[in-house]
């Protein structure tokens, strides 16, 4: 993609925008932005799938950009490259995140009402086999970190953010926790 000549400079031109843009020139970066938005904002809507979604990966793409520009080398490639590598990676970031996905879990009215009409599956029934009530066995911290993972649906790195801990310490009581239930369930 890089090689497309409506999207990549000859390189002269390159290293002029290049050398613009690490002097903090802000008429470069109106040059740039000219220049490789709409490749740009095309990669990341296929990553996002949704037009404002897109539009706010792209804005923030070009604020990283121009803070971090000092870090491009162009020894290690080409200019398109690297901010096509940034728009990818924070695109990624924004499906990942918490907030996409429950975006993307909610259903529409109809389907809730579907969903409401159908017979619960009366074979499986998560409260007969008591893991809540062994988990109440732990202590408050590793009971906690338990319920949201298990129960709740968080990953490691969300209940680090959510009780504001090292992840470090979420997944070392996670795992203490995991011990501790192994040996009450034998």
């Amino acid at each position: 993609m890089s090689d497309n000549p409506l999207i990549s400079l000859p390189p002269a031109a390159e290293e002029d925008l290049v050398r613009r843009l690490q002097a903090r020139d802000e008429s470069a970066m109106t040059l740039f932005y000219d220049r490789y938005s709409a490749a740009l904002y095309g990669v990341i809507y296929r990553i996002v799938k949704a037009e404002d979604e897109a539009e706010d990966v792209l804005q923030e793409a070009l604020v990283k950009i121009w803070n971090a520009f000092a870090s491009y080398d162009p020894s290690k490639g080409r200019l398109f490259t690297w901010v096509l590598n940034i728009c990818r990676n924070l695109s990624i970031d924004k499906i990942r995140s918490r907030q996409h996905r429950v975006g993307s879990k909610t259903t529409g009215l109809d389907d809730s009402l579907v969903a409401q009409r159908q017979a619960a599956p009366t074979s499986f029934r998560p409260e007969h086999i008591g893991l809540q009530e062994i988990t109440q066995k732990l202590i408050p911290e590793q009971r906690l970190i338990i319920d949201m993972l298990y129960f709740e649906g968080f990953t490691q790195s969300e209940v680090a953010e959510e009780l504001n801990i090292p992840l470090g310490t979420v997944k070392t009581r996670a795992r203490t926790a995991i011990k501790v239930l192994s040996k009450l369930i034998r």
